[in-house]
């Protein structure tokens, strides 16, 4: 059986990058075409957003049978856990948090910098921002300045653990694709967030999102002001974060499905590629064109041995 991990659709994300720079989004681009046929030539696919599946089975077509939602499996947050948080009055300032090797994270620090910090601080000059991520470039690194109590710290051993000490998560994420982890730690050591509907994409439901979701630059610092300074608010954004987890990422919820997924498959794996026929035809094609370019090589090296003379090393022709 062949299991194809897909984390998020590397093709929405791209297509989505190019509508932000003004060019037209394209789905159907050659990403696309190979990621489908990747998701085609599989036994099944992991998908970790529900958005994705409908894009994939609504706008593509493609079967259910080779598609399977599973999105982050969290262990449930319990009492216990919510009760060690650190307190509202214990913690201060923002942090942002992500690995700038991935364009998504460094596209949201450069609009942290330029767009929303610039209005935050006005309204609160004591706070701060702090900005995480592994393999900060130098272009990253540029951006801190002490003086605007703006800072770039680079990477960290413990996401969780870091984000425990601050009031509020920022992440105004301009495009992307898949489920968010930076959020789920958030909700894990209760620190709420304020992010955008791409930033928040799937990963709700029906349920409160754990802070704020604005896609306008103003609406977005006025919810970030409030929630740094309203307790009770803040804490009712806590415990939305709690039902999320709980009832959206609970790992007791889709493990068993997924090994049950697994075992009807391997058990009927000959009539699941019958039915999956384009898959086929891709996986004939594929071996056809090793196969005659295997062929093709074979008669390349013949024809240069053939320069050679049987008794000399001396070139003959």
């Amino acid at each position: 059986m062949t299991i194809l991990d897909t984390e998020d659709l590397h093709f929405l994300r791209h297509a989505r990058q190019k509508a932000l720079n003004s060019e037209p989004q394209d789905l159907y681009s050659d990403t696309t075409k190979r990621e489908i046929a990747s998701i085609l030539r599989c036994d099944l696919s992991l998908i970790i957003s529900e958005e994705e599946m409908k894009i994939l089975k609504e706008q593509f077509r493609i079967d259910q049978s080779i598609l399977h939602y599973i999105p982050f499996l969290e262990e449930e947050i319990n009492q216990t856990q919510i009760e060690n948080w650190i307190p509202f009055n214990e913690r201060a300032d923002f942090v942002f948090i992500g690995n700038f090797l991935h364009e998504p994270n460094w596209h949201t620090v450069q609009i942290l910098k330029t767009k929303i910090w610039p209005l935050l601080r006005k309204q609160l000059p004591k706070a701060k921002l702090h900005i995480y991520g592994a393999y900060p470039s130098q272009k990253v690194l540029q951006l801190d300045n002490p003086n605007e109590n703006f800072k770039v710290l680079g990477r960290v051993e413990d996401a969780k653990i870091t984000l425990a000490k601050y009031r509020v998560l920022l992440a105004p994420i301009q495009f992307g694709a898949g489920a968010k982890g930076k959020f789920i730690d958030a909700m894990h050591v209760g620190t709420p967030s304020v992010t955008t509907t791409i930033g928040a994409e799937a990963m709700k439901g029906d349920l409160d999102w754990n802070g704020f979701i604005e896609d306008d630059t103003e609406d977005f610092v006025k919810q970030a002001v409030k929630l740094y300074q309203d307790e009770k608010l803040w804490s009712t954004a806590q415990q939305n974060g709690v039902l999320i987890i709980n009832e959206r990422y609970n790992k007791n919820i889709f493990e068993n499905e997924f090994y049950n997924c697994i075992i009807h498959l391997l058990s009927n794996l000959k009539t699941h590629r019958q039915q999956n026929f384009i898959g086929q035809i891709l996986h004939h094609q594929t071996n056809q064109s090793t196969k005659y370019m295997s062929l093709w090589i074979e008669e390349k090296n013949k024809k240069k041995s053939e320069v050679f003379s049987p008794k000399s090393d001396e070139i003959v022709s």
